[in-house]
């Protein structure tokens, strides 16, 4: 169930109504809504949604052993049975035919053969962000940061929240979990400002990243060698358009239903191509997920608190990981270590150069703005290539300085050409536009929302295009 699908579209007005019918009663609110995220989920694959009760029980039942468990030794083994179940799960699905098929090539290249069969696995959707949520719960509860919740079914609510479920925003329970004891009531503003973020969200989906998708990322990352230097280029900056507004509206989406229902979910992009270096960029873009790489992993390595060599250590480490969570793929790992690099390379700068490191004009704000986001672009060829001799062919057609541009469209160089210059403009401006949309009188919103929806039909094209991120 695509969110930029009509089917979705009656899902959330039956939820919406059904939620505010029982909303006043504590128990029918979570069940409503635990049955709906369910419902969401099974209509992907029934049979994985198995997968999501049995993380769902074993760490509210970890969480609570955890927390009354007397002695540390305790506490770190049921935190370790977590950590393991969860990683365990993610690593068997995503990661299995990962690891197959790499002993098999360095077999092919030592000279003996291995020969490991490839298995026929399912890669359930969602996996990397609700085993992400799950672990993050007791590893905070073994932090004594938070308390085990004593209701099941509010923790399972958590777990399957179907706005959030297969593609983020990541929430901690501490976020999430205090939102279920409160009595929501009618807020005409936050329902409007929900409307504002799905609509939004649905415009960057459909009228920029498909549209992108379908007339030019798609047919040049396929055969890259069809297309000249100046046509890939094109091609790599539409890429960047489109994984930013494919992404970044799903959130919007996500944010929007979720206040709709009155919930509040954390933000995950904060304008990231406007980042003057590539630390500032980790701070924009999918924010759930920087900051939870920041909190679970990187700082309990050491962070930058240590020697310098141990905190390029630690940057990189991370990265890599969080190159493979994206995908079982050599393509993430080198993704991950440019990443890692170029983050070393600003940490070492700011160290060594703190005074040059600050942004002191205008111009010299430009010009790192300018070179931080086509370093982003040139990782993310090995993001969008399929493998490693297509990153190569890419990175091949755009050095061979060919000029040619028949397969450019007027229209894809203005929709790139307009989201990123939209991008960059202050933030004041879309918040107006929004404050407006919210204060306009409900006929208003229903003509426009009308209006939106049939515009968005027309542009959605014949081929559906699934997000991005549904596969992570």
């Amino acid at each position: 169930m695509f969110f930029d699908s009509a089917l979705f579209v009656w899902f959330l007005i039956i939820v919406f109504v059904g939620y505010w019918l029982v909303m006043r009663r504590a128990k029918s609110k979570v069940f409503w809504l635990l049955a709906a995220s369910y419902f969401f989920y099974a209509a992907w694959n029934a049979k994985l949604l198995g997968l999501i009760v049995l993380s769902t029980v074993v760490d509210f039942v970890l969480g609570r052993f955890i927390h009354e468990a007397k002695g540390d030794r305790a506490r770190k083994l049921g935190l370790l049975a977590s950590v393991c179940m969860n990683l365990g799960l993610l690593g068997f699905f995503k990661y299995t035919n990962f690891f197959l098929d790499s002993a098999n090539q360095f077999g092919d290249i030592f000279g003996f053969s291995i020969n490991a069969p490839i298995l026929q696995i399912v890669l359930p959707v969602g996996i990397s962000f609700y085993t992400f949520q799950t672990m993050s719960y007791t590893i905070d509860i073994y932090r004594r940061e938070i308390e085990p919740i004593e209701d099941p079914f509010k923790f399972a609510l958590f777990v399957s929240f179907f706005p959030q479920l297969v593609a983020g925003p990541i929430v901690r329970a501490r976020e999430f979990l205090p939102q279920l004891e409160r009595l929501p009531s009618y807020n005409v503003r936050e329902h409007g400002v929900g409307l504002w973020f799905i609509l939004v969200g649905m415009f960057k989906k459909v009228a920029i990243a498909d549209y992108l998708a379908v007339n030019i990322v798609d047919r040049a990352f396929d055969n890259p060698t069809l297309f000249s230097s100046l046509e890939m280029v094109l091609a790599v900056y539409a890429y960047a358009v489109q994984i930013y507004c494919d992404f970044s509206g799903y959130s919007d989406i996500a944010i929007g239903t979720a206040l709709l229902l009155g919930f509040k979910l954390p933000e995950n992009f904060r304008r990231p191509y406007a980042a003057h270096n590539l630390q500032d960029f980790w701070r924009r873009w999918h924010i759930s997920l920087s900051t939870w790489l920041r909190d679970y992993l990187y700082i309990p390595l050491g962070g930058s608190k240590s020697e310098a060599w141990k905190t390029y250590r630690n940057l990189m480490i991370t990265m890599v990981l969080g190159g493979l969570w994206h995908g079982a793929s050599w393509n993430f790992v080198i993704w991950g270590i440019l990443h890692g690099g170029a983050l070393g390379v600003n940490r070492f700068v700011q160290r060594r150069f703190p005074a040059k490191s600050e942004v002191s004009s205008v111009w010299a704000r430009a010009v790192k703005v300018f070179l931080t986001f086509n370093f982003v672009c040139l990782a993310w060829i090995f993001f969008r290539a399929p493998d490693l001799q297509s990153a190569r062919e890419v990175l091949g057609t755009i050095s061979a300085g060919t000029m040619a541009h028949t397969n450019v469209s007027w229209i894809v160089v203005g929709i790139v050409l307009g989201t990123i210059a939209l991008h960059l403009t202050p933030v004041s401006w879309e918040r107006r536009l929004r404050d407006d949309f919210v204060r306009a009188h409900v006929l208003i919103k229903a003509v426009l929302l009308f209006l939106a929806a049939f515009i968005l039909q027309q542009l959605k094209g014949m081929d559906v295009v699934p997000f991005i991120y549904f596969q992570f």
